[in-house]
């Protein structure tokens, strides 16, 4: 796991001092070696995470024998042992261990065909002097993040994270309306925008050729939507159960191979539970590592549960109940987030990689799972939506009305109420929009009356849904729930979930692995009847049959309950005064109301109405806002784990 930088320019010799000072913006995601190599018009950088093959002959950027081929590459590519015996039986010879020289190899084999050989999780530029071409490309899931921007004179320059394009004197500090716009809707932005005016996302399963004289083009290589529509491969459910353990034991064994320590995420719940199962397996259990955190918060706490399963495999488990101080730790972490993103659940992920970093260097999660398998509570909305269809809507409105007259809103994790509110307020939706309107922030006439007069045209000129939209009509004429995995898959999974994981983990300089995002394995989930992930309405169902004896059976028939932060608590705590401080500030009051956000505050302190998510993501907002305005202020150095409430847990074998 590491860091890239770049700078690509045809007319005028790219200085190397401007990338090393990219680099310098990201040496928490490498901070074992760094380096720097001109080219002639291209400059790639490149921070090291040593993870395969320690020794400096690893170390990048990276140039073949010849000196034809040079590679900054962040990531790991599991497939890369099997790779390297095929190309030594094709001729090639390595001078080292690692997979990046693997890469260069597979490249010189099969030109750009070569992604289509990878196994893994990556983000590379590689510049193939003989044929005057820059290639940077990107993860089919889109594990491993890359920004590009144009340097204003016909050049490119790219890095892993918007930070270190901000040292790059060409990139501004003007933001993107439109960005903004899906960012109140969603508290993230899509992969079409980003909220630093002009800076792009090279998309998932995606890669972009430069070449002297040619405008940038960019190719799709993978597309999952072809394995949603191929539903004729399986012959029973028994032997679909049986492949699913077999795809998902093969893809742990891959992410175990590292040459310093690993470990895993374990919250007690069906997939990180699934993943320490398997590794079990692979390795005695004593010697697996298992981490874990919780608030003082008890409702929000995995502890029990984590410990509880740690016991029944055997493996060796750490845990930690942390009391966080928001008010000072979360500009540093909105700092390490890059852009803004306001899903709760970074924060306890943030706090549990600076954790599991004090043991280990690597740590497979269970990220996932819950796309590709059916395992939100939004498959189960959609269900329910699909069946009530015939309802009309103003049975669902007053429903709604008398909802919020008699049940006040609980503030809990994910309560009860909440589900209800938000399920009420979109029934009456068309499907693909109802499944849109669930994970909702702002909806669009909250949005237009929180949207400052003067900037809002520019803000709401589009609408954030018509990107679902588009993925949606992907698989026009396949099942609603499919379509709805599909879109989760292309929006939430990678502009949300994974890049709260890359960030946080990356703050701390830990890899997480994600077993469940084996393309082999997202490919045969997509391929599955519908009714084998989400039975009736048990989500996730294939993978707890395949779990059957490996698991409790009370781990499989367990409620979800996701991983989040009691932010509606704080709120109302030790993250008011900041919070409230940054709302009415004048940075965000550029593009706010401040009349909205006092009733925002004012609902909210009386228990009319859980703003929680809406008043934390426009809390990360502003400090983000302030931050690009004054980026001197935050020190790109991570938030220690302070206030430890408890000491390590081991668990013992059952």
């Amino acid at each position: 796991m590491c860091g890239i930088t770049g700078w690509l320019s045809w007319g005028h010799p790219p200085a190397p001092e401007i990338v090393a000072a990219m680099n310098d913006r990201i040496i928490h995601r490498g901070p074992n070696a760094g380096a720097v190599a001109s080219l002639g018009p291209v400059v790639l950088g490149h921070r090291r995470l040593s993870v395969i093959d320690l020794s400096d002959a690893a170390n990048q950027p990276m140039t073949d024998s010849d000196g034809r081929l040079t590679i900054a590459f962040n990531g790991e590519i599991y497939n890369f042992r099997e790779l390297r015996d095929r190309l030594a039986v094709l001729g090639h010879t390595f001078r080292t261990q690692s997979d990046t020289e693997v890469l260069l190899a597979a490249y010189r084999q099969w030109d750009l065909d070569f992604l289509e050989h990878l196994n893994g999780m990556f983000a590379f530029a590689l510049w193939d002097a003989q044929h005057r071409r820059l290639v940077l490309a990107r993860d089919r899931l889109g594990e491993k993040p890359l920004f590009y921007t144009s340097d204003g004179q016909g050049g490119l320059v790219f890095a892993s994270e918007i930070k270190a394009l901000r040292a790059h004197p060409a990139v501004g500090a003007q933001v993107d309306p439109r960005a903004l716009g899906q960012f109140l809707s969603l508290n993230y932005t899509l992969t079409d925008s980003c909220l630093l005016a002009g800076v792009s996302k090279l998309p998932p399963a995606h890669y972009m050729v430069v070449e002297a004289g040619t405008a940038p083009r960019i190719f799709r290589y993978w597309d999952l939507a072809a394995h949603f529509r191929d539903k004729g491969r399986h012959t029973s459910e028994r032997r679909a159960t049986e492949e699913l353990l077999a795809l998902l034991d093969d893809s742990v064994r891959l992410r175990m191979v590292s040459d310093v320590p690993l470990g895993a995420f374990l919250s007690g719940g069906i997939d990180s539970s699934s993943i320490v199962a398997a590794m079990a397996r692979h390795n005695r259990a004593d010697l697996v590592h298992t981490f874990s955190i919780g608030f003082s918060e008890a409702s929000f706490s995995e502890v029990p549960k984590a410990r509880a399963m740690a016991a029944t495999l055997g493996v060796s488990h750490h845990d930690r109940i942390v009391d966080v101080d928001m008010a000072r730790d979360l500009q540093r972490i909105v700092h390490f987030g890059d852009e803004p993103m306001a899903d709760s659940s970074l924060i306890p992920i943030y706090y549990l990689a600076a954790f599991a970093r004090e043991k280990v260097t690597v740590a497979l999660s269970g990220d996932g799972g819950d796309e590709i398998l059916a395992g939100y509570e939004t498959y189960a909305a959609d269900r329910i939506r699909h069946l009530s269809g015939w309802v009309p809507a103003m049975f669902s409105r007053t429903a709604l009305r008398m909802m919020d007259r008699l049940w006040r809103p609980s503030l809990g994790k994910v309560s009860l109420d909440y589900k209800l509110r938000r399920f009420l307020k979109g029934h009456a939706l068309p499907p693909d929009q109802a499944h849109y309107f669930w994970r909702g922030i702002f909806d669009d006439d909250e949005k237009a009356a929180l949207i400052a007069a003067d900037r809002s045209q520019a803000v709401l000129a589009d609408n954030p849904y018509d990107g679902f939209a588009a993925h949606a009509d992907e698989l026009a004429g396949c099942h609603y729930l499919d379509r709805a995995m599909y879109v989760d898959i292309k929006t939430w999974l990678p502009e949300d979930i994974l890049v709260k994981v890359d960030r946080a983990t990356m703050a701390h300089a830990l890899e997480s692995r994600a077993p469940f995002l084996d393309h082999r394995l997202v490919e045969f989930a997509a391929s599955l009847p519908v009714e084998w992930k989400m039975k009736g309405f048990r989500k996730k169902h294939l993978l707890k049959e395949s779990q059957r004896g490996r698991l409790p059976d009370a781990t499989l028939d367990q409620r979800k309950e996701g991983f989040n932060a009691p932010v509606s608590h704080w709120l109302l705590g030790g993250l008011k005064e900041l919070s409230a401080d940054i709302t009415h500030g004048a940075v965000l009051g550029q593009w706010v109301r401040p009349e909205a956000v006092d009733r925002l505050w004012a609902d909210h302190h009386s228990g009319r109405r859980d703003n929680g998510l809406r008043l934390f993501g426009l809390t990360c907002l502003g400090l983000w806002l302030e931050e690009v305005r004054h980026p001197a202020t935050v020190a790109n150095t991570p938030v220690p784990l302070l206030n430890q409430a408890s000491p390590d847990c081991r668990a013992q074998p059952s």
